[in-house]
């Protein structure tokens, strides 16, 4: 996210979720304050991606989505997946920090599957 008020609300974000885990009252207030900055800057992924993950949180009273499993690296048999252990608050916190570079080509690219990783559980469930 460009905008400095933007940076300095997924910081906060982000310091609150260290220390305090997901309080879910204050981090949906928060992702939904986030939200018009992704609007103004025209990332509709951004924006979806927030209005997901907020809507999630809401409804779940955590956030059930794991970090999306690396690539496989060429040469090696075994493909990396994501642990099915997910560990809410660092999954959430690794999702915060590519909103803030989201337009980082990698990171657009993660907060897709994100993206369709939330749609996916909210259909499931």
């Amino acid at each position: 996210m460009e905008n400095p008020k933007a940076q300095k609300l997924l910081n906060k974000i982000q310091r609150d979720l260290m220390r305090n885990g997901i309080v879910i009252n204050t981090i949906v207030e928060d992702l939904k304050d986030l939200r018009p900055y992704a609007v103004e800057e025209q990332s509709p992924l951004l924006a979806k991606v927030i209005r997901l993950t907020y809507e999630h949180i809401d409804t779940y009273q955590t956030f059930d989505i794991p970090i999306p499993a690396d690539e496989p690296v060429e040469g090696f048999e075994e493909e990396e997946t994501a642990d099915p252990d997910v560990d809410p608050k660092e999954s959430l916190d690794y999702l915060l920090s590519l909103m803030a570079e989201a337009k980082n080509k990698l990171n657009a690219l993660e907060l897709r599957e994100y993206s369709n990783n939330l749609i996916a559980y909210a259909e499931e469930n």
